[in-house]
C-alpha cells in the first residue's frame, strides 16, 4: 500500500496486525478507492503485435494473473514475512496441499508425512501419489531431530502439521526442519490451524507452507481456497506446478478472502481467547479425560507451543471418560450453539465425534476414551459453555 503522499509504508517496521490491514493495496493506483476491484478477466489485449509478441505488460492472461489476485498473494505474502518469495492461490485447502506436494516429487521420489496429517492428505498419498510412483512413509509426529534416520537417499520431502489434525500432537517444526535440510529434502507444513499469523512457519526452516483460506482467511463459512507459500528455492517449482495444472481461483472469492484477511487478527485474538477459556473449563468437568490443546500447561505439546508460536485459535480435541457412543450423540444432540460440520474457522462454534484407531500407521493413539472435536466460535462464552452443560447433562442421563 502507498500513503496518501505517495511514499512507501516502510514494511519491515510494521506489526502483523497492521500489515493485515495493509498489505496488497495500493489505492492510488486504482483512483483512490481503497479497496482493489474485483477484475472479472479471461482475456487481457494488447495495443501492437510488438507488444503481444514479448509478452510488454504486467498482466497477459486471467488465469496468470489480475490486480485481484496479486493484491491477495501479496498481502499473504507480507504476512508470511521476507522469507516468502511467492504465494500461489489454488481453489481448496486440499489443492494447496496437493500442488506443493506435486511441485516436488517425481517418479521414484520418497516422501516422509506426519502420522497426525489431514486425512486427505494422507489418501492424496496413498493414492495420486503412489500411482506416480512415489512412495511414503509415515513417521510419529514426536520424532523432532530424529526424522533424519528416516531419510532415504531418494526421500525428496517431509510434510509436517502442528498441531496435527484431530490428535492435536505437536511436532518440532525447526529440528526437522534442520534435519531435513541437511539431507536434502524439503520440508513442507499445514499450517491452517496457527495461520502465519500465530506460526511464522517459513522463518522456522518450512519450505512451503500451506493453508486452508477456507477457514480463517475467510473466516464465514462461505469460501473455499487454499494458499501455498513458498521460499526462494521452492517458489519456482510451485508457480510452474500451480500454472502447468491450470489451477485458479475465481476473482469473487479472492476478493472475500481478502475482506478476510483484514479482520484476520481480532478475529483470531477473539477464537484464541475463548478457546482457551473453554477449554480450561472443560479441563475441570468430570466428564472429560483431558483435552487436547496444546496453549495448556498440561499439554504434551506445549512447551513446543510456547517456544515457536504466539497464539492459538479455537479448535481443540476432547476425549471423554469411557462412555457409549449413545451417550457421546446425545450430548452432541444437545447442543444449539454448537452446529456439526466438517469444516471449522468461520464465525459458529462446531462440535463433530471422530476417531483414529483405523486411520494412524506409523503410531498407536490410544486417547482412552470417546473424541469429539470442538471449533469454538465469535459467540459469547458463557453462552457456549452453558451449552455444553446442557449436552453434559444429556450425556449423564443417556449413560
Amino acid at each position: 500500500m502507498t500513503k496518501a503522499t505517495g511514499g512507501e509504508i516502510p514494511k519491515a517496521e510494521l506489526k502483523p496486525d497492521t500489515k493485515l490491514a495493509t498489505g496488497g493495496r495500493n489505492p492510488h493506483a486504482h483512483h483512490g478507492y481503497v479497496n482493489t476491484p474485483v477484475y472479472h478477466a479471461s482475456t487481457l489485449l494488447y495495443r501492437t503485435a510488438e507488444d503481444f509478441l514479448a509478452r510488454r505488460g504486467q498482466y497477459f492472461y486471467g488465469r496468470r494473473g489480475t490486480p485481484t489476485s496479486e493484491a491477495l498473494a501479496l498481502a499473504i505474502q507480507e504476512l508470511d514475512g521476507s522469507a516468502c518469495a511467492g504465494v500461489a492461490l489454488l481453489p481448496s485447502g486440499l489443492g494447496a496441499i496437493s500442488t506443493a506436494l506435486l511441485s516436488v516429487v517425481r517418479t521414484g521420489d520418497h516422501v516422509l508425512i506426519t502420522d497426525n496429517c489431514y486425512g486427505p492428505t494422507r489418501k492424496f498419498c496413498d493414492g495420486v501419489l503412489a500411482r506416480f510412483g512415489v512412495t511414503t512413509t509415515y513417521f510419529d509426529p514426536s520424532i523432532g531431530g530424529g526424522i533424519a534416520a528416516l531419510i532415504q537417499p531418494n526421500t525428496r520431502a517431509v510434510f509436517t502439521e502442528a498441531p496435527g489434525s484431530l490428535s492435536f500432537e505437536m511436532q518440532d517444526i525447526p529440528a526437522i526442519a534442520e534435519a531435513a535440510h541437511a539431507r536434502g529434502a524439503l520440508v513442507l507444513m499445514d499450517n491452517t490451524w496457527a495461520s502465519p499469523l500465530y506460526f511464522r512457519a517459513l522463518d522456522k526452516g518450512v519450505d512451503l507452507s500451506i493453508q486452508s483460506a477456507t477457514k480463517y482467511i475467510g473466516g464465514h463459512s462461505d469460501l473455499m481456497m487454499g494458499t501455498v507459500s513458498a521460499n526462494g528455492k521452492a517458489w519456482p517449482q510451485l508457480k510452474e506446478m500451480a500454472f502447468s495444472l491450470g489451477l485458479c481461483v475465481g476473482p469473487d472469492d479472492m476478493n472475500m478472502a481478502l475482506r478476510g484477511l483484514r479482520t484476520l487478527g481480532v478475529r483470531l485474538a477473539r477464537h484464541h481467547e475463548s478457546g482457551l477459556k473453554v477449554a480450561r473449563w472443560l479441563e475441570q468437568r468430570p466428564e472429560i479425560l483431558r483435552v487436547l490443546h496444546p496453549g495448556l500447561p498440561g499439554d504434551p505439546g506445549h512447551a513446543i507451543w510456547k517456544r515457536d508460536f504466539t497464539g492459538a485459535c479455537g479448535l481443540f480435541g476432547v476425549v471423554f471418560k469411557p462412555v457409549p457412543d449413545t451417550a457421546i450423540n446425545a450430548f452432541l444432540n444437545a447442543l444449539t450453539l454448537y452446529g456439526m460440520g466438517a469444516s471449522w474457522g468461520g464465525f459458529e462454534s462446531l462440535a463433530i465425534p471422530f476417531q483414529l484407531k483405523d486411520v494412524r500407521s506409523a503410531t498407536t493413539w490410544a486417547p482412552g476414551g470417546p473424541c469429539v472435536r470442538i471449533h469454538i466460535g465469535l459467540e459469547d462464552t458463557g453462552d457456549l459453555i452453558a451449552d455444553l452443560e446442557r449436552g453434559f447433562a444429556a450425556l449423564v442421563a443417556a449413560k
